[in-house]
């Protein structure tokens, strides 16, 4: 299974100069856990929910006040929709986050989140299934793998 088959392609953006009130804001409109933040309309970093809480706690300004630029992680991290989605979860557990941006080239078109991958469960245990299976078929002819 490939990223691509269980991103989601539709990535809200926000740009650098906006006060992280506005992120808060598209955030709950399309009911999404972050924003990917732009500039120049380039994605720069990315702002989740735990930024935002951490944000208005470490300076207890208004939502307003705070600058989206110094709240978003930075550098952005990424993959390509056509990698193993394998590649993926263990960028996720390695580097310790949650989601990715997809590029194609340098033109994000979409995000994968663990969420994602939890959404389709199913259709990874059924993958694996059919791999396991293919296996045992090659295995149980004689052929081997290595030749």
């Amino acid at each position: 299974m490939l990223v691509e088959d269980v991103m989601t392609t539709d990535l809200v953006t926000c740009d650098a100069r906006a006060p992280v009130r506005v992120a808060v804001e598209r955030m709950l409109r399309n009911r999404v856990g972050s924003v990917v933040v732009t500039n120049g309309g380039s994605p720069a970093g990315i702002v989740t929910e735990a930024d935002v809480l951490h944000a208005g706690y470490a300076t207890d300004d208004p939502f307003s006040e705070i600058p989206l630029r110094k709240t978003m992680s930075s550098p952005l991290e990424t993959i390509q929709p056509r990698k193993p989605l394998r590649t993926a979860t263990d960028r996720m557990r390695t580097e310790g986050i949650k989601k990715l941006v997809v590029v194609d080239g340098l033109t994000p078109v979409g995000i994968v989140t663990t969420g994602d991958i939890v959404d389709n469960y199913a259709g990874i245990k059924r993958e694996v299934r059919d791999l396991a299976s293919d296996a045992e078929r090659w295995s149980s002819r004689g052929d081997r793998f290595d030749e």
